[in-house]
């Protein structure tokens, strides 16, 4: 004889209860699951991010090291000053001094041999016998942008180099008078010609005449 179960009766109230009461552990557990799955992301994005600072991508390092100019000083140039050709380099240091030299497309370096010879000894001084001394710069000579620092011959021709911005003249490179050579090898760095230290206000005013490294290789149209 078969026994039939006794049927129980639905109640409607208790029946949406459990049903929502489901779907909040559903809901529950997508939310859990998607943090979860954020947070495992996270961790992904910034594992990559510090393996690319430890690992660099080869190709997107230099060919070489910057060098200390290129650490050290903001590069400014000044092309066809006063004369076609006459290029010059102002290197400015955070604490306000530049250097100044001679720009790689400098007409001198066009002559054959290039520069053999360098003098000192222009307007009304020779600027190697400058000594200046102390916090306050004494002895050093105001000087304008225009204002000649030196003259450089070639076997062919000489010119005169300026100080491009106005300013206190606080030293001369001594050294190219017994190796004027060393304009021809590194003009831009033992081969520098002076040393000067413009005022804020009067540095803010040269600036607008300088331009910037790229702007000066677009100029000269000289590979980036």
């Amino acid at each position: 004889m078969e026994i039939q179960k006794p049927e129980v009766a639905k109640n409607p109230e208790i029946e949406d209860t459990i049903e929502l009461t489901q779907q909040r552990r559903h809901d529950e557990v997508e939310d859990c699951d998607e943090q979860q799955h954020k947070q495992h992301q996270a961790e992904e994005d910034e594992e990559d991010e510090l393996r690319k600072l430890l690992l660099s991508d080869i190709g997107e390092l230099p060919i070489s090291p910057p060098s200390a100019t290129q650490v050290n000083f903001v590069s400014y140039f000044i092309t066809d000053f006063t004369k076609s050709g006459h290029d010059q380099y102002i290197y400015r240091h955070a604490n306000g001094l530049c250097v100044i030299g001679l720009a790689p497309t400098h007409i001198a370096f066009k002559d054959e041999g290039g520069i053999t010879n360098v003098d000192f000894n222009v307007g009304k001084s020779d600027r190697s016998v400058l000594k200046v001394s102390g916090k306050r710069k004494k002895n050093a000579l105001r000087s304008e942008s225009n204002t000649a620092l030196c003259k450089v011959s070639t076997a062919k021709d000489s010119y005169i180099v300026r100080c491009c911005v106005k300013g206190s003249l606080l030293e001369v490179n001594e050294r190219l008078i017994r190796q004027p050579e060393l304009l021809n090898s590194s003009a831009d760095r033992e081969g520098y010609i002076a040393i000067i230290m413009p005022r804020p206000a009067d540095w803010t005013k040269n600036k607008e005449s300088l331009i910037t490294l790229e702007e000066y290789k677009q100029k000269k149209e000289i590979p980036l």
